[in-house]
């Protein structure tokens, strides 16, 4: 039931109560007392029950107002009316956070809200059990105070939160821990923190299978080219059959021989992540002598191949790595292009990153293969790489050579209208040529 009190009905009641007052006053010949005895009367009656409302409001356990008629009494209807409007808010808003707590403890990954000066605003157990933070004990910590770990630093110096950061446990070393940073709401991000132990396990392994595999298959391929090689020298000791056929194992000999060189190569750039190995890398000259050995290598397909490059632009890296990196990506356009085709090499700034790019007329990479055009022993066409002699591992070492040299790949390519490979190398990186 809706009650409405205006200053107009207030001053009415407070005429009418004088009027009467007066009245009865006159009758008796005391107008002015029983004036002063009723309005002295509201008076004590008002602050009586405003003592009431305060003691109910500030010291009172109980929902229920006090009991009260007229004015005051509509006046606790509407308050206690407001407070179980209240209280049902506040039941659902309850159930809303149990819900929020039940579903972050529900996740396999630690979790943490944090301000947006990276302070601890609440965490789930897990938090407690891979990172060491505890909630309600650590609000107000900053979480790289917390965290004291040379990579996580990095990673939020750098503020780039779409590529994951990885860290060894603080409560166990054997443990590791990939972390992830994002915006939640306005004000706040999210951390995560996921146990990637095994995966990570998993992927040494992988690693250390293929650099043995691949090391103990380097001295029988030797020892196998050899005796071919011994063979085929042996002036008239075959007819042209068995010299066929010896051909054809020298020429499956030698592309095994580089497929087991080209992971090698993969297996030193995944484990090689030394800083201290970086130097001066003169690009121009490194660019100059790959152009001209392209063109010795060249001579069958005769393409044209011609370079724009900035004398005075070099980059701070390790120089084995980013030859392999610009090697291969000058490889692939001179054995996917066709005869006579055009290819063009540059190595410029872009803005305020140097970039270097391959773009030739070849026949282009379909859409659906660019994005996985960097996996290991993918091949766009994989009948036709058994004539280019590619093992589909030269852009996954590219791709790892770039992770160490805060660059990235970037494709634009065009069925039937050529493709351009480009890197672009971070600010932090370049330098100038003395």
């Amino acid at each position: 039931m809706y009650f409405r009190l205006s200053v107009r009905s207030i001053l009415s009641r407070l005429i009418i109560t004088l009027v009467l007052s007066a009245i009865v006053g006159f009758l008796f010949g005391q107008t002015f007392l029983f004036i002063a005895l009723s309005s002295l009367t509201m008076l004590i009656w008002h602050y009586h029950h405003l003592l009431k409302l305060i003691k109910w409001l500030w010291r009172s356990k109980t929902i229920s107002p006090p009991v009260a008629q007229g004015v005051w009494g509509r006046i606790y209807d509407g308050l206690y009316r407001q407070t179980k409007k209240h209280r049902k808010k506040q039941k659902i808003l309850n159930a809303k956070i149990r819900q929020f707590r039940d579903g972050a403890e529900a996740l396999p990954d630690a979790a943490l809200v944090l301000s947006d000066d990276l302070t601890i605003e609440w965490g789930n157990k897990k938090a407690q059990r891979l990172l060491g933070i505890r909630w309600p004990g650590d609000i107000g910590q900053r979480i790289d105070n917390l965290l004291r770990f040379p990579e996580f630093s990095q990673y939020l110096e750098d503020a780039n939160f779409e590529s994951p950061c990885h860290i060894p446990s603080p409560i166990n070393a054997e443990l590791v821990l990939e972390l992830r940073l994002m915006a939640y709401g306005s004000e706040q991000v999210l951390f995560l923190a996921r146990d990637v132990s095994k995966v990570h396990r998993l992927e040494e392994m992988r690693r250390d299978f293929v650099a043995n595999v691949s090391h103990e298959l380097k001295t029988p391929l030797t020892v196998v080219r050899g005796y071919v090689e011994m063979v085929q020298m042996t002036e008239h000791a075959l007819d042209p059959y068995w010299q066929k056929v010896f051909n054809t194992m020298d020429t499956q000999v030698s592309r095994m021989d580089r497929l087991v060189e080209q992971l090698l190569i993969l297996s030193r750039v995944e484990i090689n992540i030394d800083e201290d190995d970086k130097q001066l890398i003169d690009m121009p000259k490194l660019i100059r002598a790959l152009v001209e050995d392209s063109k010795w290598l060249n001579q069958d397909k005769k393409h044209h191949i011609t370079a724009n490059i900035d004398d005075h632009l070099a980059i701070e890296g390790i120089d084995n790595e980013i030859k392999s990196a610009c090697l291969n990506l000058i490889s692939n356009a001179i054995s996917y292009t066709q005869a006579n085709g055009n290819i063009h090499i540059s190595w410029q700034m872009d803005g305020n990153k140097a970039k270097f790019s391959v773009k030739d007329d070849g026949p282009g990479i379909r859409p659906e293969n660019v994005n996985r055009i960097t996996e290991r022993f993918f091949r766009v066409d994989k009948s036709r790489s058994r004539d280019t002699g590619g093992s589909g591992l030269g852009l996954a070492i590219v791709k790892h050579v770039l992770n160490h040299h805060h660059a990235e790949l970037s494709i634009n390519s065009k069925w039937g209208m050529g493709s351009e490979f480009i890197i672009y190398f971070d600010p932090k990186c370049i330098r100038t040529v003395p």
